[in-house]
């Protein structure tokens, strides 16, 4: 029988898809270079989207590639959210509209230096969690997930008439590896909900002997030509006469609170990526553009050190994060654009940025004056981790801070294990801190009964390594003053989402004293008369917390750097009156700044 007449006219010409033939690519009957780059649509202000997809398509790149973040589509369990920032649909169509394919990471596990790699914490609720692996607690979620995830995707294909031209199964399985029947589901989970366009894997060094999977086309990460020619004749000889595809050339490097800013030179990227495609490769610049972790997002790391990713996703990629141009922009669209046969688009015009006047807050409230506000606090024998929080219909807490207070009648040394930082308090005075290399503190002679406090932040779940079982946060076990554990806990949870500041009205706040009492929310506004602009905040004179303008969170900031200003984007003020709240940890600074360039070291290629 001839089905022609039933395929509508728009999928005649899209039976076949992108395929695998010999060294090549091939979209339909036309043979095909993959030139990419990574966009993360919930890491950019859904404002600024187009403006990103329209700077690379104006660079000479044909593809667009993003993640999937569970655990910000699925806050709570069967809670879904594709709104806003998150409109993954949207997102993916308007990247069809301006001319780019797409391939579509969507997990579960993601890594990206997100907050467990993606995953959402509520998972960490049972005990025996096997995250990575077919244990029937981890794959009934993502089932769950899949179900409602792949009904959005499926229609967004290339044989459906949508941009995806490929999908990747999970994310550096083969640096994981710990459950031979893991990728299969994964693959499977994706084909059994309608997923028909090409499938892919996609590794590092350290694991691409592991993570090939049958009927899956392998692809490697890296970053030197040197791991270029390794990787390609070891897949070579693993999966034969196959097209190359470098699924991340790391364009920079992601920077740690405390580390250095990361950065690689424009003329390196450009000599890789001349390589990479002198030698037949496809390849996709990861980042592109990296954006920003705002909120509580960020991921952290933890091999020797505990190490927390910073708010800026600027990645040192070939955007920076408020979509700037920069030299590695300039000489990748002289390269792309000599090699694609046809003119490329102008660029964009450049954003305006604008040094705002300083904001001086005129309105505090100490973190003990709020809790009153908070509702009663969660009772508890023994100190509960963050995740197993009663609260959030059950899902436990996912970011943010956790403060637990407990009655003490004698001095002693405080132990117990604190993730990720515990500010310690004796009634209002702060002691010290309690971390994973502070393990143990004085607590000092006092008289009578005393308060003891300790405010614990989630700075970040790691998102990479063999640990991710492990990243519950808050207080882990028992809390021990002279080796008996203490009892009677009171527990307030600050996940200091927006309802969380609902409860503060104006009603509640006082007049800013000479010497705040900390931790403290600081209040003030912002004043514009025009448009409003891009601008970046500088909090010199603060020490450690998190801004919030109008409701948003901006992100942590932290004097140690090497991060010194959070990026505000234009979209999120308003002309008027702009709410700023600033939560600060231990000193306040006398205003916030604003500057029209980050304090990141990036010579930026002004157009």
């Amino acid at each position: 029988m001839d089905w022609s007449p039933l395929v509508p006219l728009r999928l005649r010409h899209r039976q076949l898809g992108l395929q695998a033939k010999g060294w090549n690519f091939v979209l339909e009957d036309s043979s095909f270079r993959i030139f990419g780059g990574s966009i993360h649509y919930f890491r950019v202000p859904r404002e600024y989207w187009r403006d990103r997809l329209l700077k690379m398509k104006a660079c000479g790149l044909n593809t667009l590639t993003t993640y999937v973040p569970w655990n910000l589509h699925e806050p709570e369990r069967s809670k879904f959210d594709f709104s806003g920032n998150l409109d993954l649909e949207a997102f993916v169509l308007m990247a069809a509209e301006i001319g780019l394919w797409v391939i579509l990471r969507p997990g579960p596990y993601i890594c990206s230096e997100m907050d467990l790699g993606g995953l959402p914490s509520w998972l960490l609720q049972d005990p025996g969690m096997r995250l990575r692996t077919t244990y029937k607690g981890f794959t009934e979620a993502v089932d769950l997930y899949f179900d409602h995830l792949m009904s959005r995707v499926v229609p967004l294909q290339y044989k459906r008439g949508g941009p995806i031209i490929a999908v990747q199964v999970e994310n550096e399985y083969g640096s994981y590896n710990k459950d031979p029947a893991y990728m299969p589901y994964v693959k499977k989970a994706l084909e059994d909900r309608g997923i028909v366009e090409l499938l892919l894997t996609s590794d590092n060094k350290d694991g691409l002997s592991k993570g090939i999977v049958q009927g899956v086309l392998a692809t490697i990460n890296l970053q030197s030509t040197h791991e270029l020619q390794l990787l390609t004749t070891f897949l070579f000889n693993v999966q034969g006469t196959q097209p190359k595809m470098v699924m991340e050339y790391w364009t920079g490097w992601f920077d740690s609170w405390g580390g250095p800013h990361n950065i690689l030179d424009s003329s390196e990227v450009l000599k890789t990526v001349s390589a990479i495609v002198d030698a037949g490769s496809s390849i996709n610049l990861y980042m592109f553009h990296g954006g920003t972790n705002f909120g509580f997002m960020n991921g952290a790391m933890h091999f020797h050190d505990y190490k927390s990713d910073v708010t800026s996703y600027d990645y040192d990629a070939v955007l920076t994060e408020a979509g700037d141009y920069t030299a590695k922009y300039m000489k990748l669209r002289d390269f792309f654009g000599s090699i694609s046969g046809i003119p490329l688009p102008p660029p964009p015009d450049l954003l305006p940025k604008m040094p705002y006047e300083p904001v001086t807050p005129v309105l505090y409230l100490s973190l003990w004056d709020a809790l009153k506000y908070l509702g009663e606090p969660i009772k508890s024998e023994k100190p509960i981790n963050m995740e197993n929080l009663p609260v959030n219909g059950g899902n436990g807490q996912s970011f943010g801070y956790v403060l637990y207070e407990t009655g003490i009648t004698s001095p002693g040394i405080l132990s117990g294990r604190v993730h990720d930082r515990g500010q310690v308090f004796v009634n209002t005075v702060s002691i010290g801190f309690l971390d994973y290399k502070t393990t143990k503190i004085a607590v000092p002679l006092i008289q009578g009964y005393t308060v003891l406090r300790i405010l614990v932040e989630n700075r970040g779940r790691v998102n990479y390594g063999e640990n991710i079982d492990d990243q519950r946060k808050g207080l882990i076990g028992n809390l021990y003053l002279n080796d008996s554990p203490l009892k009677n806990f009171r527990i307030y949870s600050l996940d200091m989402k927006k309802s969380f500041f609902q409860r503060f009205g104006l009603d509640k706040w006082s007049s800013l004293p000479e010497t705040p009492t900390l931790p403290a929310f600081f209040l003030g506004s912002l004043s514009i008369s025009s448009t409003p602009c891009d601008t970046f905040l500088k909090l010199e004179g603060w020490e450690k917390g998190v801004v919030f303008i109008n409701g948003q969170n901006l992100g942590r900031y932290w004097n140690i750097g090497p991060q010194k200003t959070l990026y505000l984007p234009g979209p999120w003020l308003s002309s008027g009156i702009n709410q700023v709240i600033i939560f600060e940890e231990t000193m306040a600074g006398p205003a916030l700044q604003f500057t029209e360039t980050p304090n990141l070291g990036r010579n930026q290629y002004i157009k």
